[in-house]
């Protein structure tokens, strides 16, 4: 297969279907303020992920279900005024589409309205699959959540690889199937067997976004404050660290204040 890249100057659902078609990984990164977001996108990322690990990475929570709506709302419209290529994709945020299909629309509407995110990840197979399908009614590109889905860890009692066992993987290539049947545009599959992702990633037209789910999918996804090392508590075998920034910027802050109480910072030539 050719790997050829073709210089996309925006990204959009249907180039990311051309990435695949062609061989191209596709590289994506979570943002969620417009700092961050705008030097995400100036590097060449294809796809930024408001995610709602906003709710742990910049809120502190333990788990992603207590960021709400309005929040995601704020730090998609953060990340969209920064963006000029990458295609953002805005999580919808825990009880803003589960059990009711109407509600899961008038949440994708705010926040293609409101926030101007180009398109939506839900998680979830069969259990969510008429609010995919209403949303999708709506036009709002949908993008698909399938193995370890954060907003159910209390279902599952576990941050450990999911879909080890036949059923449990049966049903994940089952829902994977389904959603690209609904018309979701990709598919992110999160901590699973890399066996199972290069399967579900070769059955499906649709490109297959990896976290924890090996080399053998359409292109990968990382958290970017923890591929940056400004987490540093967190050390999942799947997370490669590009920086250590939490001792550089620690080493940063620490000269700062050496600086300031030593009246070395400012000199004559930092005043007015």
């Amino acid at each position: 297969m050719s790997t050829a890249k073709k210089d996309y100057k925006k990204i959009t659902t249907k180039s990311l279907t051309e990435m695949k078609n062609n061989g191209e990984k596709i590289a994506m990164l979570t943002a969620y303020d417009y700092t961050m977001a705008k030097i995400v996108d100036n590097a060449g990322i294809d796809i930024i992920l408001v995610g709602d690990s906003a709710s742990n990475v910049m809120a502190g929570h333990e788990t992603t279900l207590p960021i709400t709506l309005d929040q995601m709302i704020y730090h998609a419209s953060s990340v969209v005024r920064a963006t000029n290529r990458s295609l953002v994709v805005v999580d919808l945020p825990f009880g803003s589409y589960q059990g009711n299909s109407k509600s899961a629309l008038d949440s994708a509407i705010r926040i293609m309205k409101e926030s101007g995110g180009h398109s939506v990840k839900l998680e979830g197979g069969s259990e969510i699959s008429e609010s995919i399908s209403r949303i999708l009614t709506a036009g709002i590109p949908v993008m698909g959540h399938l193995g370890l889905t954060p907003q159910s860890i209390y279902k599952f009692g576990t941050f450990t690889v999911r879909a080890k066992e036949e059923e449990e993987a049966k049903k994940l290539i089952e829902d994977a199937k389904l959603l690209e049947e609904l018309g979701c545009f990709a598919l992110v599959l999160e901590k699973i067997p890399a066996k199972l992702a290069k399967e579900v990633a070769e059955s499906l037209s649709i490109p297959v976004i990896g976290i924890g789910a090996g080399n053998d999918v359409d292109g990968q996804v990382l958290v970017t404050h923890d591929m940056l090392g400004m987490t540093h508590e967190f050390h999942p075998r799947f997370l490669r660290r590009y920086l250590d920034l939490y001792s550089e910027m620690t080493g940063a802050f620490e000269t700062y204040i050496t600086d300031v109480k030593s009246r070395d910072f400012p000199n004559k030539n930092e005043q007015y």
